[in-house]
């Protein structure tokens, strides 16, 4: 079993931080989603050439990806609790477990 992953996303912080700077109006859910892909894009790039990516760069780069995340959720007033745990019923049922499989 791998060891269990800290979930207290400081999602009010993010939000705050945004609306400090008066940035909500350019976040729109297309340049949201854009942003997204770009951050993931750089987070790949750390990959280009080795497996071997420097951490501090890919906790940078991988930051990036979830506040913009986080922001596209908020936005579109999504729980994101709620659409994870919806996704990973819907894998559960398309991926079923091979172990289970077996046994019956």
């Amino acid at each position: 079993m791998s060891k269990p992953i800290n979930t207290n996303v400081p999602a009010q912080e993010i939000i705050k931080f945004r609306d400090d700077r008066a940035w909500e109006k350019y976040h729109t859910p297309a340049n949201l989603a854009k942003s997204i892909s770009i951050e993931a894009s750089e987070l790949l790039e750390l990959f280009q050439w080795s497996d071997n990516a420097d951490l501090e760069r890919i906790k940078e780069e991988l930051a990036d990806v979830l506040i913009y995340s986080i922001t596209l959720a908020e936005k579109l007033e999504l729980n994101i609790k709620t659409i994870i745990l919806e996704k990973i019923e819907k894998n559960r049922i398309k991926y079923p477990n091979k172990e289970k499989s077996k046994l019956k």
